[in-house]
C-alpha cells in the first residue's frame, strides 16, 4: 500500500508561487486532481515525482523524501503532459528505451507488456512522428507502465483522445486503482473526474481548496450562489414574484442589456421556481443562463468559502 504524503509544500519560480502551502495524501486507488488551467496541478505532480524539489514543505513516499530518491523513483510512473518525445523513433524504440534505463532485466519483454496494456502493438513499428496526439499519449502510458510502478501520476492524460480512446484509459485505471496502486491524475474538466475518481483533491492559484469524495465536491460547488441572466416579456412583474422567494438573494434590472441579474442562493429550488412562476403569471422567458459558471469562478469560490 504505497502512499504520496504532500506536507505544506510550496514551490516557487523567482517571484511566482506555483504551489503555495499545500498538504493532502494521495492513497491507493483512483484519485483526481481537479483546477483550472494554471492552477499549479503540474508542478504539484512533478514535485510528486521526483522532477522538482518542493521549495518548502515535503513530498515523501511512504514517509521518504522523493527528491533524489532513486528508489523511490523505480515505484513512480510519470506520464506528463507534455509530449516531448523523440519523433524520430519507432513507439517500440521509444518504450523500450524506457525499459533499459529502468535497468530491467528483459527490457524487451517488458516493452512488449506494456505496449500491449494499452493497446499500441498495432503501431509499435511507426515512428513517433507520425501519430495522433490520443497515439502519443498512449505510448508515453507504456513508458510509464514499463517498470510496473506502484504509483502512476497523470497530467491531464485525456487531452485529444478520441471517445474510445478516453472509455479504454479509464477502464485501464479503474482496474490499476482496483489492484491496490496509487493513481492519480490531474484534469480541468469535473465531469471526467466524476466518470473515474471517488476521491477528489481541488487546487486553485496554487492553493488546495478542497478534498473529498467527488460528491461533497459536487455539493459544494451547487451549493455556493449562482448568478443569472434572465429576459422575459416582462421584467419587473417576473422580479416582483421571485424576490419574494428566499431562494433568491438579489435581483437587479440592467437597463443597458434589458435583462434581469439574479443572485439565488439555492440552486435546486431557484431552477424550480423560474418557471413555475412565470407559467403562473402569464410571462414568457426569452433567456435564463448562468452569468458565472466558468471553472475559474467556481474554483474561486471554494478557496474563498474555505
Amino acid at each position: 500500500m504505497t502512499t504520496i504524503s504532500i506536507d505544506r509544500a510550496s514551490r516557487w519560480f523567482g517571484n511566482v508561487v506555483a504551489v503555495n502551502d499545500v498538504s493532502m495524501t494521495i492513497e491507493p486507488g483512483v484519485t483526481g486532481l481537479l483546477g483550472p488551467n494554471g492552477a499549479g496541478k503540474s508542478t504539484l505532480i512533478h514535485m510528486m515525482s521526483g522532477f522538482l524539489p518542493p521549495s518548502s514543505g515535503s513530498v515523501t513516499l511512504d514517509g521518504t523524501p522523493i527528491w533524489k530518491n532513486q528508489q523511490a523513483y523505480k515505484q513512480i510512473g510519470l506520464v506528463p503532459e507534455r509530449e516531448a518525445m523523440y519523433d524520430f523513433l519507432t513507439g517500440w524504440d521509444f518504450v523500450l528505451a524506457n525499459a533499459e534505463l529502468h535497468g530491467l532485466p528483459d527490457p524487451g519483454a517488458a516493452a512488449q507488456r506494456a505496449l500491449a496494456t494499452v493497446e499500441m502493438e498495432y503501431a509499435q513499428d511507426r515512428q513517433v512522428s507520425t501519430y495522433s496526439k490520443g497515439m502519443k499519449q498512449r505510448v508515453k502510458m507504456a513508458s510509464a507502465l514499463v517498470h510496473d510502478p506502484a504509483v502512476l501520476l497523470l497530467d491531464e492524460p485525456f487531452n485529444g483522445m478520441d471517445p474510445r480512446q478516453r472509455m479504454q484509459l479509464m477502464e485501464l485505471l479503474r482496474r490499476f486503482g482496483a489492484e491496490g496502486r496509487t493513481v492519480l491524475f490531474s484534469s480541468h474538466i469535473l465531469e471526467e473526474v466524476e466518470q473515474l475518481a471517488r476521491h477528489i483533491e481541488v487546487i486553485v492559484a496554487g492553493r488546495h481548496a478542497a478534498s473529498g469524495d467527488y460528491r461533497k465536491i459536487r455539493r459544494l460547488m451547487t451549493d455556493r450562489p449562482h448568478r443569472y441572466t434572465v429576459r422575459s416579456s416582462d421584467d419587473r412583474a417576473l422580479a416582483a414574484a421571485l424576490i419574494a422567494d428566499p431562494s433568491t438573494a438579489g435581483i437587479e434590472l440592467d437597463y443597458k442589456e434589458r435583462a434581469l441579474q439574479i443572485q439565488a442562493i439555492d440552486f435546486y429550488r431557484f431552477t424550480e421556481l423560474v418557471p413555475r412562476v412565470a407559467k403562473e403569471a402569464g410571462i414568457r422567458l426569452l433567456t435564463v443562463s448562468p452569468a458565472d459558471e466558468s471553472l475559474e469562478s467556481v474554483f474561486s469560490y471554494l478557496v474563498a468559502a474555505k
